[in-house]
């Protein structure tokens, strides 16, 4: 019989995808989408009905989910800000608990510290490793597709992504580490717990999937629900609209678009589903925390907008299953606002470790297990797209959007889940805009942001130049090649591009 007494302590297993909207899986409510493996987890655990991100965009979203703290404590606002190598991260506090965390896959870290706390790293990504580092390499689907521009839109539909291709090698690298640990337990030559954290590129754009995934749902998806932006739309949203390009979208671009994101979710199932059946097979779910989440959302064309970048909820939220067989209790939901910088206090507080220091979540164990009903419920994001700075505040059933030097709204959720009706401007609600303002500048200050973010452009223009002079190595720069993109239909004056390179 295998000793097992060094491995009583709990596994880890932290899976996280990009730019996931929660609305577009089975166990939140989608009819449409093939999810069947994220449905087995909600099943065997808590799904978090209410989880935001900190920021709706990737590296400040990842650097926060990292760290446990909000993108202005760690000055990560955009996607070439470098998380300081010595702020403590939960990798760190993880492997400070007698454990040996490890990565597979995507994580975003920009930089030289492409580890950040984790004993391991395993395969790559798609992004620069550096600001001013190699370009991603899309192929004919160049030119933006990655981005936030309408070609995203147009060059949609049957082909093949390149992130797929790089999160089968992520799906690959998982399962080959978890037979390897099944062998380990077996053989009684596992002596410690493992921690992995494995991240997946999709369901990012490009909007473009497998043909057979893709025929699977074309004619199936149904349109935006609420497709058009507001009559009269919110300063930041109709200039952001204009920035994209979105109001060029046609309803085949949309349709097309929409019908490749609900089979890239479908694909990550399956690859997540792979991951599961793996550890299920290897006899170790039974003492292995799961948790299911991504970075941010995507608005797949409601109010007249996609990708992410605002704070509609679509955007903004987040899902999360939380797995952990005899320890959570399995089937059930939580309500209450919670943010990610929670979620990651939770999984410190599983494993048995010490909180990060500068913390700024709070452990859900005891209001999931029913320990303690008491819980804040209030959740805070933060955007600074080129000098204008906002503030979400989510507490119960309110959301307020704070836009500095503009406009505010507010939302009453419970009664207006699509968010299209802005209660800012009646009297009647002043008294809760007020008490949610409150919220709105502890802790954050637009001034001091607009000055660090002038000074970091200095010092990211200097470094940018260091880079592509000195040309660093960059190791975990995934090798993806232009061959690996493409659109079965695609007939355009640029199908046989191979050299673009797309911000993600």
């Amino acid at each position: 019989m295998p000793a097992e007494s060094s491995v009583q302590r709990p596994n880890l297993l932290f899976i996280i995808s990009d730019q996931h909207n929660p609305m577009v899986t089975g166990c939140y409510g989608d009819p449409v989408v093939q999810t069947p493996h994220l449905g087995r987890l909600a099943e065997r655990g808590v799904v978090l009905d209410n989880l935001y991100c900190t920021a709706p965009l990737c590296v400040p979203a990842r650097m926060s989910y990292m760290t446990g703290q909000y993108p202005t404590d760690i000055e990560t606002w955009d996607n070439r800000h470098i998380l300081d190598h010595a702020i403590p991260t939960f990798a760190h506090a993880l492997g400070a608990a007698g454990y040996r965390p490890k990565l597979i896959g995507r994580m975003h870290f920009v930089g030289a510290d492409q580890h950040h706390g984790f004993a391991e790293r395993i395969g790559g990504d798609a992004s620069p490793n550096y600001p001013g580092g190699r370009g991603v390499d899309l192929g004919m689907l160049g030119g933006g597709t990655a981005g936030p521009y309408h070609v995203a839109l147009e060059r949609s539909g049957a082909g093949q992504s390149g992130y797929e291709v790089i999160d089968e090698d992520t799906t690959a690298a998982t399962v080959d580490v978890l037979n390897r640990l099944g062998w380990q337990r077996r053989a009684g030559v596992l002596d410690e717990p493992f921690c992995l954290t494995v991240g997946y590129l999709l369901p990012h754009q490009p909007y473009v999937a497998r043909k057979a995934d893709y025929d699977r749902y074309w004619g199936k998806v149904p349109p935006p629900a609420h497709p058009e932006p507001p009559s009269d739309p919110h300063p930041y949203i109709g200039w952001w609209r204009e920035q994209c390009g979105l109001d060029k979208a046609t309803d085949d671009e949309i349709m097309r678009s929409r019908t490749a994101y609900w089979a890239l979710v479908d694909r990550m199932d399956a690859m997540i589903g792979q991951i599961l059946d793996t550890l299920d097979a290897n006899g170790l779910a039974d003492n292995t925390l799961v948790i299911y989440t991504s970075d941010h959302g995507d608005q797949v064309g409601e109010h007249g907008l996609w990708f992410k970048q605002t704070f509609y909820e679509g955007s903004i939220r987040v899902p999360a299953i939380l797995s952990w067989p005899g320890k959570l209790p399995a089937g059930t939901r939580f309500a209450g606002a919670t943010s990610t910088v929670d979620v990651v206090a939770t999984m410190v507080d599983a494993l048995g470790a010490e909180p990060l220091p500068q913390g700024r979540g709070d452990s859900l164990l005891p209001v999931l297990r029913g320990e303690d009903a008491v819980w804040k419920d209030l959740a805070l994001a933060e955007y600074a797209p080129h000098g204008r700075f906002q503030r979400m505040v989510r507490r119960g059933q309110w959301k307020l959007n704070y836009y500095q030097g503009e406009p505010t709204q507010l939302f009453n959720l419970a009664d207006d889940p699509h968010e299209t009706t802005d209660l800012a401007a009646d009297p009647q609600y002043r008294y809760i805009q007020e008490q949610l303002l409150s919220d709105v500048h502890v802790d954050w200050n637009p001034d001091y942001i607009a000055r660090r973010l002038e000074q970091k452009a200095a010092d990211l223009e200097l470094m940018t130049r260091w880079i592509r002079h000195v040309r660093p190595p960059e190791p975990y720069h995934w090798p993806l090649t232009g061959e690996m993109n493409y659109l079965d239909d695609y007939d355009g004056p640029d199908k046989d591009t191979r050299t673009f390179a797309d911000p993600l």
